[in-house]
């Protein structure tokens, strides 16, 4: 062989036992990477849990686009077939036949046996004025008597300068006329304070609901045949329905005070006097469900 041809034979050679060790050292790395993650397990574990978040925050997304597309068709499918949902208002007007009479007792003594018979004395003074206008006290009702200390707050010690009785009674009076004798009569007592409330109000308001829903019903039926004669169909049997009834708030008309008169005068005329007496509406809702033949 030449000297050209060792040359070459051992420049092929060098190159090739450079190359070796590099590629040695690169698996050395590889498996110092290995070792270091067996060393290391909560990498890989760190690793899993994000994975598993991710995955859970994609299962929850597409329950929620599946949960939704269920919802809607469960509340159509609550509409039967071959049926018909209708609804429709009923109301029912009257003026008011009862006067709801509302007032308190108050008496204020030093001592409290005093105070109690004060407010003994002023219930009876209003059992006289109810049996005077025709009426009888067993148709008042009457609270319990409440008793409380009254105090000066005005003196550091908190002095206490005497007792306090107090109740209420309501009555219901069917005879408009007998209203303006008996509060005037209240309004006179010393011992009953200024408290009093006049409501007009129906006395039988079940019966007054139900005339509100016999009123809406020919409404709703009458709505269910025009949906019915539209479609070419005819309107079977009541399936199903609900009934929704609204009171009224009580009319409170506003109070006058007491007004002081030198001598007799003829009295006015009352203000209400050529007008239309105001009336009290309930009102019904019916949702029905016919079926269609």
């Amino acid at each position: 062989m030449t000297d050209y041809g060792w040359s070459n034979l051992i420049r092929q050679t060098m190159i090739s036992t450079r190359k070796e060790p590099r590629h040695r050292n690169f698996s050395r790395y590889r498996r110092g990477l290995a070792l270091g993650n067996a060393w290391h397990p909560g990498t890989r574990m760190r690793l899993r849990s994000w994975q598993f978040i991710a995955f859970s925050i994609l299962a929850f997304t597409a329950m929620l686009s599946t949960v939704a597309p269920l919802g809607a068709q469960d509340r159509s499918a609550t509409f039967m077939p071959n049926t018909v949902w209708v609804g429709a208002d009923g109301k029912f007007e009257a003026e008011p036949d009862t006067v709801l009479v509302q007032f308190n007792i108050s008496a204020q003594e030093d001592k409290q046996q005093d105070a109690n018979q004060k407010a003994s004395r002023a219930a009876e003074q209003v059992r006289q004025l109810l049996r005077s206008n025709g009426l009888d006290p067993k148709d008042a009702q009457v609270g319990q008597f409440s008793v409380q200390p009254v105090y000066d707050y005005k003196n550091p010690k908190r002095k206490l300068v005497g007792y306090r009785v107090d109740t209420n009674i309501s009555i219901k009076l069917k005879d408009f006329s007998k209203v303006g004798p008996i509060t005037q009569g209240l309004a006179d007592m010393a011992d009953v304070t200024g408290d009093q409330s006049l409501s007009y109000l129906l006395d039988d308001m079940e019966a007054a609901k139900i005339k509100a829903v016999e009123d809406a019903l020919p409404r709703v039926r009458g709505a269910a045949n025009a949906v019915a004669r539209f479609s070419g169909r005819t309107l079977g049997e009541l399936s199903y329905a609900s009934v929704d009834t609204y009171e009224p708030s009580p009319i409170r008309p506003m109070m006058f005070a007491k007004q002081a008169s030198a001598g007799p005068m003829a009295s006015p005329a009352p203000p209400t006097a050529e007008f239309g007496a105001q009336k009290i509406t309930v009102t019904a809702h019916v949702n029905a469900l016919y079926m269609l033949k």
